[in-house]
């Protein structure tokens, strides 16, 4: 997948300035892709020059004028064509699982801290993709919600939530089997 993709894909809601698709990403695109302000900025100018979205300007009285994009239908069909595609294996690169699987051979004490650390941030976004998945969902229950329209958000908001609970359990857990293994050394240890 492209950073393109990922752009198309949240152009669909409707018709937004690069500012509004910075806090789309920091919202609702977060938990499967991350890119900077200046990136999305960069990937906005290469698809409207490729005709994958088409950009307008909007006056403004007391600000200055923005441009706002929507996806063409050559983006659509171009999004359609990707989503055809079987996808990428996922690849996961995390220097915390690198010095987990070190951690016989070095002081576990900093390897632990990062845990809890790591821990502590995913609960912090386990706790927005959470308030996200209601703001979303509104007034309707998840059952109900979910046979209506417009359901791609919720879900792979769901999928962030999934993952980063499995990441905050996973960091705990580890924590607490590398801290008892470390106690119990300590207590064997003449």
């Amino acid at each position: 997948m492209a950073l393109r993709h990922a752009v198309l894909a949240a152009l669909l809601g409707g018709e937004y300035s690069g500012y509004q698709l910075t806090k789309i990403f920091d919202v609702g695109v977060s938990n499967f892709w991350y890119a900077a302000p200046q990136q999305l900025y960069a990937e906005l100018t290469k698809l409207e020059a490729h005709g994958l979205i088409a950009g307008r300007e909007v006056v403004q009285t007391g600000r200055p004028n923005k441009r706002v994009f929507t996806v063409t239908e050559a983006g659509a069909a171009e999004l359609a064509a990707f989503a055809a595609t079987p996808p990428k294996p996922l690849l996961i690169r995390d220097d915390l699982a690198v010095k987990v699987h070190a951690v016989d051979h070095v002081d576990p004490g900093p390897v632990i801290e990062q845990l809890r650390e790591r821990a502590e941030e995913a609960a912090v976004r386990l706790a927005f993709f959470e308030q996200t998945l209601l703001r979303i969902r509104g007034d309707l229950d998840e059952e109900t919600f979910l046979r209506g329209e417009n359901v791609g958000p919720y879900l792979s908001c769901l999928a962030g939530c999934r993952l980063e609970r499995e990441m905050r359990d996973w960091c705990l857990e580890t924590a607490r089997t590398l801290t008892e293994r470390a106690a119990h050394a300590e207590r064997t240890t003449p």
